[in-house]
């Protein structure tokens, strides 16, 4: 009897013991379950935001704007024959030569390490300045380290009758390309 009497007086401290755990569990914000659940959520709605904010830069791509590597260069007449037109050099860096068959287009990039090399009216001839290298008026090399002729750019004579010249499009001395239709514009 005793022992009932002990077990009965145990059981309401018994169940106010448990309802203590219940309200600490409900007192609680989130249970363990939950927590994991809105972290889940939260990671996954993430990984979609910066998917989506990756993917909305992709459609604006990373582009440099460059000039256009065509200009026009004005009227074939405003060339003197035996002349090398040095209006170009600083904003297009092209030197215009007009001889007794036509007009070519000399880009002015050393074929050495690329400066830009100067025309020399009283000499004749296209000198690096950077380490030497000399050019006749045609463009072919004869003196310093550069291992090949200047390039020639494409020319042509555009509907309003101005000289056009692409510099996109280069023909090599090596390759042969210097006959090539468009390396010279025949007058």
């Amino acid at each position: 009897m005793a022992q009932a009497k002990a077990v009965s007086k145990a059981t309401p401290a018994g169940k106010a013991g448990s309802k203590d755990k219940k309200e600490e569990q409900v007192d609680t914000l989130w249970s363990r379950r939950d927590f994991f659940s809105y972290a889940g959520w939260a990671s996954f709605l993430g990984a979609v935001g910066l998917s989506s904010l990756y993917f909305t830069r992709l459609l604006f791509p990373r582009v440099l704007f460059e000039p256009s590597p065509i200009f026009k260069a004005g009227n074939p007449m405003d060339y003197t024959v035996g002349e090398v037109s040095t209006k170009w050099v600083n904003d297009q860096r092209v030197w215009i030569v007009r001889d007794d068959e036509g007009i070519y287009a000399i880009f002015a990039l050393c074929t050495h390490l690329g400066c830009t090399p100067r025309w020399l009216r009283s000499e004749n001839k296209y000198k690096c300045p950077c380490h030497g290298s000399g050019f006749t008026r045609e463009g072919m090399h004869f003196e310093g380290p550069a291992p090949r002729p200047l390039e020639r750019l494409k020319i042509a004579l555009a509907p309003d009758g101005q000289l056009i010249i692409d510099k996109s499009k280069k023909f090599l001395y090596e390759k042969g390309q210097w006959g090539d239709p468009g390396s010279k514009f025949l007058i």
